[in-house]
């Protein structure tokens, strides 16, 4: 299904005052966040921003990222980390709150990322809403990703009927479905172009596309893009002889001419995955640390989740040009002075 056209991205950014963007931002926040509790069956808990160094909770993202650190006299003197996200904490969590199959959690993470490179949609600041759901060692499977995935973008889809309805400067433009796509379908696709171009192809093309098997080596070697590899399984094979069990939701995001990414979610390793996708990483040495100790003991539960950015869902619905119209952060003086000039107010 093709995308809609989007043509009241000046409005909305004219029509709505700044209390009203105020105003609309926490409409946003709050009612997706809702509907994403309720239709996944995830209960609300409290996280935190700092974990130990050296228990492996932390998330490595892409394995090159310095997490934020000091030392801490008051716990003699330990090292302490902000997190970057909390993909494996929450497991943790599910196992210690006794959940059965079908019961998850969510949370508002707050995360610093130092090295982020800063630009209209990357902040050094991080608001998501973690979550995180057990499932059955059965449930580990293509089918059970999409159907959640599907129940996430209906979700979406609500929120912004809701916020047009309540705030009409502002013009629906999600598609009334979103599609699936593998990344091996990408690269065969469009085996010229890059990996954030093929995303702007299908993503223009489709509105609205859910991307599979994200951190696993393509046809030719290179990934399609990095991820850790001991939280999401990105290498247990599929159907088609495809391999993956995550992915991101990624949208066309009509002031910005281009491919959104909403959420990065999948199905959790098991010991399996986890063993081999830190081989593949080459950093079997995690295998020691408590976390990764603990799951491949069998000690931890089988579960999928994921993080959808709080700020970048309200920058799409809000059809704002930067990530700083509804984030209160920081930014370079030579960004700031070319937002001023383009009539972009940053918070």
């Amino acid at each position: 299904m093709k995308n809609n056209v989007f043509s009241a991205a000046a409005d909305a950014q004219s029509l709505l005052s700044p209390l009203e963007l105020e105003k609309a931002i926490e409409f946003v926040k709050t009612e997706f966040s809702s509907m994403l509790a309720k239709s996944l069956s995830l209960h609300k808990v409290v996280a935190p921003m700092l974990v130990k160094k050296g228990t492996g909770i932390n998330d490595d993202l892409n394995g090159t990222e310095r997490p934020v650190s000091f030392n801490a006299p008051s716990l003699g003197n330990c090292s302490v980390e902000v997190v970057h996200s909390l993909a494996k904490w929450k497991r943790m969590k599910i196992g210690q709150l006794g959940l059965e199959s079908g019961e998850g959690i969510i949370t508002d993470m707050r995360a610093l990322r130092a090295d982020e490179e800063l630009s209209p949609i990357h902040s050094l600041y991080v608001d998501q809403w973690d979550w995180e759901k057990r499932i059955r060692p059965e449930e580990r499977n293509l089918e059970t990703l999409r159907q959640t995935v599907k129940t996430i973008y209906a979700a979406l889809k609500a929120t912004e009927e809701k916020l047009c309805a309540s705030f009409p400067a502002i013009t629906p433009v999600l598609p009334s479905e979103i599609t699936f796509l593998h990344t091996e379908d990408l690269k065969k696709k469009y085996p010229e172009l890059s990996s954030k171009e093929r995303e702007d192809k299908v993503a223009k093309e489709y509105g609205a596309v859910f991307i599979i098997g994200i951190g696993g080596q393509l046809e030719g070697g290179e990934p399609h893009d990095g991820r850790a590899p001991d939280y999401d399984d990105w290498t247990t094979p599929t159907e088609g002889g495809y391999k993956g069990l995550n992915g991101d939701i990624v949208v066309w995001n009509p002031a910005l001419e281009r491919a959104f990414e909403l959420s990065s979610m999948g199905i959790r390793v098991d010991a399996e995955a986890l063993s081999r996708q830190l081989e593949i990483a080459s950093c079997a040495e995690r295998a020691e640390l408590p976390f990764h100790a603990a799951l491949l003991a069998g000690k931890l539960p089988q579960t999928m989740g994921g993080g959808i950015g709080q700020s970048r869902l309200c920058m799409f619905m809000l059809r704002r040009k930067h990530i700083g119209e509804v984030q209160a952060s920081l930014w370079p003086d030579a960004m700031m002075d070319d937002c001023l000039q383009q009539g972009i107010g940053l918070l």
